[in-house]
């Protein structure tokens, strides 16, 4: 039985990666959210690294057959603690990331999990419907 692989103005493919902000820091900045998709016989899981971030700062939804993932990075210094950064190596702000995963996905068949600061997203497979074979009729 076939699976069925959406696509997207034929150039985008199943999973195809859409950084909002490309050229933000003058690289591929898809690094602040490194993201693995594998498969299992009925789901495709997406295991995002979002170390530092607090769940209540991410935001998962589906637009448009895309899967798009908001995570804001927030610095939790006080405002009475001023720092004098000598050197400061870790992204603050805000960062969305989608991927193209098929306009037949429902919002309801999305589970979504964060743990110890990776977010699990699973994505249930969607079955091509088998097409009816053609029967013949006995003639006597």
């Amino acid at each position: 039985m076939s699976r069925y692989l959406p696509r997207k103005n034929d150039y985008l493919g199943l999973f195809d990666d859409e950084d909002l902000f490309p050229d933000f820091f003058g690289e591929n900045n898809s690094s602040l959210m490194r993201t693995d998709i594998h498969e299992t016989d009925n789901a495709y899981n997406f295991e995002v690294n979002l170390p530092g971030v607090k769940k209540d700062n991410i935001k998962v939804s589906l637009d448009d057959g895309y899967l798009v993932i908001h995570a804001q990075y927030k610095n939790n210094v006080d405002e009475k603690e001023k720092r004098r950064y000598i050197r400061k190596e870790r992204f603050e702000g805000s960062y969305t990331r989608s991927f193209y995963v098929g306009e037949d996905i429902k919002q309801n068949d999305i589970q979504a999990e964060f743990k110890d600061g990776v977010l699990n997203v699973s994505i249930p497979k969607k079955v091509e419907e088998k097409k009816q074979e053609r029967q013949f009729i006995d003639i006597k």
